[in-house]
């Protein structure tokens, strides 16, 4: 078990009823308690064969899945995790329960849930969705794009993927880009653009949405790749901001890693 410092800082009472519950119904529990993500990287590399499970919010998973990904040992052994903290949509949105000991039963009588990643040419991982421009509020595209089969799954994705109301942020500044999913073109630089959204979709495929300004539509596709390219775009990954680059692009790794959700949930992938 490792307990990430940002989740002992923000809420101590929460890491001790989830500690309590994992102690109690789990055979043996190794506790980290490490300072840095360097020491809870080096906990995680040194784990044998036990199963990680972590303690902190979405900036810990994303973290974690990088780490493991990284060393090639991200389907070694389902990950689990146990949301404390302030930012935790991530976390729900692939099914996780928001509360505490619910979240921490799950980790011990839970079922594995295969899921997508979406890599790029840097290593750079991208578990929910990513958005250019950055400035797209990350309430829109947080949501893991899977087949919503339980009526709460259905109502979370269009919670999270609602139009946003007059007012209540200012429209992204168009760009001019050129995206290609799996070499189609949905796009070139002589159109300009105001959102381009990309998230992983049911069967290893990618989603990607092409928002153009009022009146010129929207362009959707599911492909296995997708290339974008222009001059100097940022975009944001889950909850990070990178660039500016001038191409990038994600790749689908299918069912690249498995978290532990609460068995009532369907298990299918993506």
């Amino acid at each position: 078990m490792v307990v990430d410092p940002a989740a002992r800082a923000a809420d101590g009472e929460s890491v001790r009823i989830a500690k309590d519950v994992l102690c109690a119904g789990a055979a043996s529990v190794k506790i980290v308690f490490p300072e840095s993500a360097e020491e809870a990287e080096r906990a995680l590399a040194h784990r044998g064969r036990r199963h990680p499970v972590l303690l902190g919010d979405d900036l810990a998973l994303l973290r974690t899945v990088r780490a493991l990904h990284r060393d090639r040992a991200l389907h070694d052994a389902p990950l689990s995790l146990v949301p404390i903290g302030t930012r935790s949509a991530l976390a729900r949105g692939f099914g996780v329960p928001g509360d505490v000991p619910a979240a921490a039963r799950a980790v011990l009588d839970g079922a594995q849930r295969e899921l997508d990643l979406l890599v790029d040419e840097s290593g750079g991982i991208v578990l929910g969705a990513l958005s250019i421009p950055c400035g797209t509020p990350i309430a829109r595209t947080a949501a893991h794009w899977w087949t919503p089969v339980e009526k709460t799954a259905r109502s979370l994705v269009r919670t999270l993927t609602a139009p946003i109301p007059a007012g209540g942020h200012h429209q992204p500044p168009r760009q001019r880009l050129r995206v290609e999913a799996d070499g189609v073109l949905l796009t070139d630089l002589d159109q300009p653009v105001q959102e381009v959204s990309v998230r992983p979709a049911p069967a290893g495929y990618a989603e990607v949405c092409v928002r153009r300004p009022e009146g010129a539509g929207q362009v959707r596709a599911r492909a296995r790749s997708v290339t974008v390219s222009g001059r100097d775009f940022r975009y944001r990954a889950d909850s990070a901001v990178t660039g500016p680059v001038r191409s990038r692009t994600w790749t689908v790794e299918p069912a690249a890693w498995r978290l532990t959700v609460p068995r009532q949930l369907p298990l299918t992938a993506g």
